[in-house]
């Protein structure tokens, strides 16, 4: 009795290209969706995307790395901008709460292993975030520059590196792609599924999610508050010369 297939069959594809709006998650989601989509859409509510509308709306200039490691420092040197703290440290970091005092036109690395990792690796002429906050503004400016979306929801990394989709992402894609134009592929379809589902109550829906759990047993619960506010921010970041900008300026 043969064993379970090690291989997808020859000649099968999986970038969804019979619809104007797809969804995938993770980096390989990315790159499996983004070379035949106009335009590229990063989710990572918990708490990437949601740090990056937050700095950029007040002008920062936000650089993503995939690592926070030795060589995060060695990067930031590289390009003259600070490095934001380890995990939720003190000063500027990962968490949103903390980039509300960013000064306009600071340039800070911030890295992370799901939305900056994905940042750092996309090669697209237009690659835009979204979160909860700015989901609808994400939507129409996606839909001024192209007619066909990828959008990528992060998710979270296991401590043996594996992928581990959440439920915050999959909300927030279907945030966006809720305010897409277009046919909408299964998988985006489930997306929006999932937003719909919990749109009257997003604060507890984050706050009873694995992930919402743990920042607020690490104490960042109004980092969670701002991830699941809807629709409150008119700002969309887009990847710029390998930095995170306002669109709105950039």
């Amino acid at each position: 009795m043969s064993g379970p297939a090690e291989h997808y069959a020859e000649g099968v594809t999986f970038d969804q290209a019979e619809f104007a709006i797809r969804c995938e998650w993770g980096l390989r989601g990315m790159r499996e969706l983004a070379p035949i989509s106009d335009v590229v859409v990063i989710v990572d509510v918990l708490s990437f995307t949601t740090a990056l509308d937050i700095g950029t709306s007040r002008g920062g200039i936000i650089f993503p790395y995939p690592l926070n490691d030795a060589s995060a420092a060695t990067y930031a040197m590289t390009l003259d901008a600070s490095l934001a703290s380890a995990g939720r440290g003190p000063g500027f970091s990962l968490s949103p709460g903390s980039l509300e005092s960013l000064p306009a036109g600071h340039r800070l690395v911030l890295p992370s292993p799901n939305g900056a990792a994905i940042s750092f690796a996309a090669d697209h002429a237009v690659v835009l975030a979204a979160c909860l906050r700015n989901a609808s503004a994400a939507g129409r400016m996606a839909a001024r520059l192209g007619s066909t979306f990828a959008v990528i929801p992060a998710g979270e990394t296991w401590a043996s590196g594996e992928l581990r989709p959440s439920v915050e992402d999959s909300m927030g894609a279907g945030a966006v792609i809720a305010a897409l134009p277009g046919n909408r592929s299964p998988e985006a379809e489930l997306a929006v599924a999932s937003f719909e589902r919990f749109r009257d109550d997003l604060s507890s829906a984050l706050r009873k999610s694995s992930s919402g759990k743990e920042l607020m047993e690490r104490g960042f619960e109004l980092d969670v508050e701002l991830a699941a506010e809807w629709n409150v921010s008119w700002n969309v970041p887009r990847l710029m010369n390998r930095a995170w900008v306002s669109a709105l300026v950039g």
